[in-house]
């Protein structure tokens, strides 16, 4: 690699100011951090807490999300092959088809390697889009501030595209991301000064935006032709009676059991292409928390809150809502509480950075998805409200939380 890195300080000279593309320094500096530490060091007193940088925390967030992205793949393909297999007026007919015809596979038969294949290629155009997309307008905001691209948007880059369906329209998906990092982070100063996570700002104005693509029963499984409802859809419209009586399947339209809780608990349902497996975000978690950068406190307060509502709810009961009856634990492994609670309610920026802030933070968006899931039913995935909620709520929640210490301090000192 020394090859490499001698013709990067051999172009240095011209990036730098009073060089020829000074204008271009930001795309340098990404690019030479990207691919080695930086050079520079602290020259004079400073105070280091740890040896965790962004570019570390970046990378170790991108590592936690490998199992969600394999994830993504397999059940993407996995649930279009089940679908093609099904027949029902389904229809293939692009060049993921061609692609993978002449890759020796045949459509329908599903297997480890044919459902993994069939599935990267609806993720990778999804996410080579917000990555061109994306990574142009934080380039063009680093030019203009004349200030380097730091490492954020690695991760927003790879959580927006696993918050969307897999046949979402590639232009739907260069215009949230847009919105997501222009609205959503740079009008506001850029990484470190946004109060709302970008990813989620994205996502959601997609969601108000283009309502048809991004939800509804026939947008999660790249099958044209095929309906399915993600287990919150199928459990929305049960039979009020087999709601009372326990959800212990979701049942589809026609009665038969669709989805267990084992299966929405593994990832094997319909869903946003990395939110369906609650195992791969646990073990995104253990990642995040073993090397001290996800916040457990955050995660804790998630679940303990979306259960606790959701008892409560239990008790309540509803004569003409089957959410109400919902048990607590299922709350827990459908729809995208488990992927919302690991990568997105415990960005640094936008949550809450007290210790008693983080549990009060993470129990009132865990009570927030809940809430919008059982309450308004027009919103069957909460999570995402319910963070976005949370995010414009952590101030308010640490600054009482500071000046709740505060006091206590002062009462001690006068006694």
């Amino acid at each position: 690699m020394k090859f490499l890195r001698n013709i990067l300080d051999k172009v240095e000279p011209h990036f730098v100011e009073g060089g020829k593309l000074q204008k271009l320094y930001p795309a340098y500096e990404a690019l030479d951090t990207f691919l080695y530490t930086p050079g520079e060091v602290t020259r004079t007193t400073s105070h280091v807490r740890d040896q965790m940088d962004l570019k570390r925390m970046m990378i170790t967030v991108i590592a936690a999300l490998t199992p969600c992205i394999l994830m993504a793949c397999y059940n993407a393909g996995l649930q279009a092959h089940n679908a093609i297999d099904a027949g029902n007026g389904v229809a293939i007919d692009d060049w993921r088809a061609s692609a993978m015809q002449s890759m020796g596979f045949v459509l329908g038969e599903a297997g480890l390697i044919s459902n993994f294949l069939y599935g990267l290629l609806f993720f990778l155009p999804i996410y080579g889009v917000t990555m061109a997309v994306g990574g142009t307008a934080e380039a063009i905001f680093s030019i203009i501030r004349k200030h380097e691209i730091n490492e954020g948007f690695l991760v927003t880059g790879m959580l927006f595209p696993l918050t969307l369906p897999p046949i979402i329209p590639l232009w739907q998906v260069a215009i949230g991301i847009t919105f997501g990092v222009v609205i959503g982070k740079e009008i506001f100063g850029g990484t470190g000064m946004n109060f709302l996570n970008p990813a989620l700002t994205a996502r959601a104005f997609l969601y108000f935006a283009y309502p048809a693509q991004i939800s509804g029963d026939s947008v999660w499984t790249a099958a044209d032709g095929y309906s399915g409802a993600t287990p919150l859809g199928a459990i929305a419209v049960a039979p009020i009676e087999t709601a009372k009586d326990g959800i212990a399947e979701v049942l589809g339209a026609d009665g038969v059991p669709t989805v267990s809780w084992m299966d929405s608990f593994l990832g094997f349902c319909q869903g946003s292409l990395g939110e369906t497996s609650v195992l791969a975000c646990l073990l995104g978690a253990g990642i995040l928390i073993a090397m001290g950068v996800g916040a457990w406190r955050i995660m804790a307060g998630v679940g303990i809150g979306a259960f606790a509502l959701a008892l409560v709810l239990n008790l309540a009961g509803s004569d003409s809502n089957p959410v109400f009856w919902m048990p607590a634990h299922w709350h827990l492994v459908v729809g995208g509480l488990a992927f919302g609670a690991v990568f997105m309610a415990t960005d640094p920026v936008s949550a809450a950075f007290t210790d008693k802030g983080k549990w009060v933070y993470g129990f009132l968006i865990g009570a927030m998805t809940v809430l919008i899931r059982v309450i308004n039913p027009a919103f069957p995935e909460g999570i995402m409200l319910a963070i976005l909620f949370g995010n414009v709520m952590a101030p308010l929640i640490d600054y009482f939380v500071v000046q709740a210490n505060i006091k206590r301090r002062l009462a001690r000192s006068v006694a």
